[in-house]
């Protein structure tokens, strides 16, 4: 089970990848982080992106209530990943359910000509499944 430098450098290992951390969006704070940040900066990123993970994770319209949930789903985070597309690339936050109160999620930076969004997803969920918060 890899931990979060581990986790980065795998992730930083999907074709297209041009920046990779793991956040936590209740106080906006960067975990880790590999290779480039979209402005340069990566706690700037992590600040930014902890706000778009914040609303999904916590808006009536994205996060469904426990009432509708169906009966043989195991429960864990609401939203499980967020996906925003630009014109240069894609940036996919997954959301990592952990033992305690989780408020952490993966941010996957993609270029958009080499990057595939359907690999992304998919093993970022086998990341995001697999990560060991030390």
């Amino acid at each position: 089970m890899p931990g979060i430098d581990e986790c980065l450098l795998e992730a930083m290992a999907l074709p297209g990848a041009r920046g990779a951390a793991l956040v936590d969006w209740s106080s906006g704070l960067a975990l880790g982080t590999a290779g480039e940040s979209p402005v340069g900066d990566h706690e700037t990123t992590a600040a930014e992106t902890a706000e778009l993970a914040r609303a999904a994770a916590e808006y009536e319209s994205f996060a469904q209530p426990a009432a509708e949930v169906p009966p043989d789903d195991p429960g864990g985070q609401p939203v499980e990943d967020v996906i925003v597309t630009t014109r240069s690339g894609y940036h996919v936050l997954r959301f990592v359910e952990t033992s305690f109160d989780s408020s952490v999620f993966l941010h996957l930076w993609l270029d958009r000509t080499d990057g595939n969004l359907a690999l992304a997803r998919h093993r970022l969920r086998a990341l995001a499944e697999g990560l060991v918060l030390r």
